[in-house]
Parts: structure tokens; C-alpha cells; sequence
């Protein structure tokens, strides 16, 4: 059973910065693909970043160029760098996994920014 497990979220003024990170559990490939979501309250779920087995990296346009998604060199986990850390952005953040044609979810970290 594979299992997701975010963490390094919490509260943080604007402008500054936080590393969340995505660790698996379970029989699951080294570079699986995997993305990072953020739900703010009353919104729907959007797409922030992503990373392909192959490591290429994609943002969405509202993160781009302040957000940074990679991979640790040994073990199924990716990590999201955030910088210049906007009210906006304050959210769940959560990862998933694509895992043998299923996806699988996160329990979600709360990131809060306060201007």
C-alpha cells in the first residue's frame, strides 16, 4: 500500500518562505511522477506544480518563477520551495502520485501567509 505524507507547512509572513516536503511509503518507483495541489477555502482544488519521471518541471502561471519542485536524490519524496510567499497563496497544500495508472492523494499541510 503506497501512502503520501506532506509536511513544512505552517504560518509565514509575506514575503518570506517555506519547503514542504512529500515522502512515500510503500512499493513505490524512485521517480514516480508527482505533483503538488492547493485548495483555499470556498475554492476549488488547482494545480501548482509537477514533476515527470524524467524530472522535467512544470508551474502554474501564479506560482512561477517563486515556487521550485524537486526530487530527493535516493528516496520517493519531492519537495516544494516556496519563495516570496504571498497572502494568496495561503491554502492545503497537497501532493500526489501517479502510481501503476492510479492516483494517489496526500492528507494535505495547511500553509498560511499573513500580510
Amino acid at each position: 500500500q503506497v501512502q503520501l505524507v506532506e509536511s513544512g507547512g505552517g504560518l509565514v509572513q509575506s514575503g518570506g518562505s517555506l519547503r514542504l516536503s512529500c515522502a512515500a511509503s510503500g512499493n513505490i518507483a524512485l521517480r514516480t511522477p508527482m505533483a503538488w495541489y492547493r485548495q483555499a477555502p470556498g475554492k476549488q482544488r488547482e494545480w501548482v506544480a509537477s514533476i515527470s519521471s524524467g524530472s522535467d518541471r512544470n508551474y502554474a502561471d501564479s506560482v512561477k518563477g517563486r515556487f521550485t519542485v524537486s526530487r530527493h536524490k535516493s528516496a520517493p519524496t519531492v519537495f516544494l520551495q516556496m519563495n516570496h510567499l504571498k497572502p494568496e497563496d495561503t491554502a492545503v497544500y497537497f501532493c500526489k502520485a501517479a502510481h501503476w495508472g492510479h492516483d494517489i492523494w496526500g492528507q494535505g499541510t495547511q500553509v498560511t501567509v499573513s500580510s
